[in-house]
């Protein structure tokens, strides 16, 4: 899902002389030697590209639409994610542990310049930058608000100051489209695609979902649960539940998502990597217990006769 820009959205007013580019077709901050880059985001794109260019460009802007809270990869020795304890310790306890460890561990964003968070640590996806705080600190990132306009080899911030830029990247995520599915059957409006567990779509039972979440943590070791999942039920080993029962658990974690989140595109496929696993390995164990009382068996119908499959071949 990380495939279709999502650019700024209304355009900023004016024309700007210099580069213009988003944060998908970056590849390499070389060409920017001696250059005034302005970064557009506070996501992890945002902070890989404004600390990569920090090293060649001459001066580096990191213009923030709204704050957000910025963490390192390791903490005390650890990785992030693995922080915060199990899942069965309640989120808010979870919370507040990593908030106070965070707290001692870096101190607040006001203290870089930049822009306070306007939610809590948890309520959006996660920034994670070993390098940016440092960067920052020391001058070479240097933190401002939203674009306000672009005017010609310069950019005005919505602080009303200007500053001279020869690049712009805009690092405003991406949206969700299926250029190879007919709208009609399957599209993500506003990112949002109601999916069963996030694998399996409640009224088509031969299309699955692999990877397409924005987890807190790895995404890899879900993405095996989920293929084995698949594998169980193309071979009759699980069986869902009924399509009724399917959307009312979507509509369920949807409406937790959003109590949870900060409401935006960005945050519409969140999943928390220890509940998430939990999630799929529990309901593999359900489905089998379903299949074993209806009988086991591949559940999908051949879709083609004989002559077309041999044509296909």
């Amino acid at each position: 899902h990380h495939w279709d820009p999502r650019w700024p959205e209304p355009a900023f007013s004016g024309s700007f002389d210099g580069v213009e580019m988003h944060s998908h077709h970056y590849n390499d901050p070389d060409d920017w030697q001696g250059k005034r880059v302005v970064v557009l985001g506070m996501g992890n794109s945002a902070m890989d590209i404004a600390v990569e260019s920090s090293y060649v460009a001459e001066e580096v802007f990191l213009a923030a639409r709204r704050g957000a809270h910025v963490v390192p990869k390791y903490i005390f020795g650890r990785p992030i994610d693995q922080i915060g304890g199990s899942p069965l310790i309640p989120l808010a306890v979870r919370r507040r542990i990593i908030e106070a460890m965070l707290r001692v561990h870096q101190g607040r964003m006001e203290n870089y310049g930049l822009p306070k968070p306007d939610h809590r640590f948890g309520e959006a996806h996660p920034t994670v930058s070993a390098d940016l705080l440092s960067r920052v600190a020391h001058g070479e990132v240097q933190p401002k608000p939203n674009i306000a306009a672009l005017e010609g080899d310069r950019v005005r911030f919505a602080d009303g100051s200007v500053e001279p830029a020869d690049v712009v990247v805009y690092c405003t995520g991406y949206k969700v489209t299926f250029p190879f599915f007919d709208e009609n059957l399957i599209s993500a409006s506003d990112n949002d695609l109601p999916l069963y567990k996030r694998t399996l779509h409640p009224g088509i039972d031969n299309v699955f979902f692999v990877g397409l979440m924005q987890p807190l943590g790895a995404i890899m070791p879900i993405a095996e649960r989920q293929g084995t999942w698949i594998a169980d039920y193309l071979t009759g080993r699980y069986a869902p539940p009924s399509g009724s029962a399917m959307r009312a658990d979507i509509e369920r974690e949807r409406e937790r998502m959003f109590k949870r989140y900060v409401r935006s595109k960005r945050h519409t496929m969140q999943v928390d990597y220890d509940d998430f696993m939990l999630v799929l390995e529990r309901e593999r164990r359900r489905g089998g217990e379903r299949a074993r009382e209806r009988g086991a068996r591949p559940p999908i119908e051949p879709r083609a006769g004989a002559d077309e499959v041999a044509t296909a071949a």
